[in-house]
């Protein structure tokens, strides 16, 4: 009987060997195929959901009213968990995001590589190369920019970046319209790439299609690192102040969350 006791444990034994030795050879799961992925770009003001024509304070003691908040998305680069990347061609990859246009809000990313993503880089405006393809080379973008006016003239260049609204401070007493405006100005190109990371990771397949939710910080823009007063001059279009609103974008994004659906 203790002969019999003694084999029946040693079966166990063996089995539950084999058992954890194919349960730690398990393969890792393979990811193949494509799938899409979506950013949202949820436009705030400081803690608040941005909306029209609504007073907000800024660190100069400016109340501004926004009625307008357009900006360019190009140039979208996705980091995979093992650091290598995937570029989404440019002919996929110029958008208009307009706070007045819903749906331009949502970004729909088709053929992504199935993969888990951690990171995302995209410009705001369009780069250089890109301009400097002439407007033959723009395709269907240059058509989209104008008749959004993102778009000064050809021989100007596309307007980056168009905050607009109006304002009001302890010396400027009555609404005063006050404009925003980057893109290309004398020397200085203006063109910015941001890169954020994803809290958790975008997992694209070709049954799940996650969506980035982006809040964009509107209120960084002139009142960043670097303080915009509309009371000194209120069309920024120019100059030096460019140059300081385009460094005001890179604390301007944040991811807030990743919806893996």
């Amino acid at each position: 009987m203790k002969f019999q006791l003694k084999t029946i444990i040693a079966a166990l034994a063996i089995t539950f060997a084999f058992s954890s030795c194919s349960n730690d050879d398990d393969p890792a799961e393979v990811i193949t195929g494509e799938g899409n992925l979506k950013l949202e770009f949820d436009n705030v003001y400081k803690d608040a959901d941005l909306a029209f024509n609504t007073a907000y304070v800024n660190s100069n003691g400016e109340t501004v009213k926004i009625t307008k908040a357009k900006y360019i998305v190009s140039n979208i680069v996705l980091t995979k968990e093992d650091g290598s990347t995937y570029t989404v061609p440019k002919s996929q990859s110029y958008f208009i995001i307009d706070e007045a246009t819903a749906a331009s809000t949502l970004l729909n990313l088709p053929n992504i590589p199935a993969a888990n993503y951690t990171k995302v880089k995209f410009g705001i405006g369009v780069d250089q190369a890109q301009f400097n393809l002439g407007a033959t080379g723009q395709g269907d973008f240059l058509t989209q920019a104008q008749a959004a006016g993102m778009m000064w003239s050809w021989s100007a260049g596309y307007k980056f970046v168009a905050l607009e609204g109006t304002f009001t401070s302890a010396t400027v007493t009555t609404d005063t319209t006050f404009m925003l405006h980057t893109g290309q100005t004398g020397t200085d190109y203006n063109y910015t790439e941001v890169t954020v990371n994803l809290p958790e990771k975008a997992l694209v397949r070709t049954t799940i299609t996650p969506q980035i939710h982006l809040m964009a910080d509107l209120s960084q823009l002139p009142d960043g690192t670097n303080k915009i007063n509309f009371t000194d001059g209120a069309m920024v279009m120019g100059g030096s102040k460019l140059a300081l609103v385009t460094a005001n974008i890179a604390n301007m994004f944040e991811v807030h969350h990743v919806h893996n659906d």
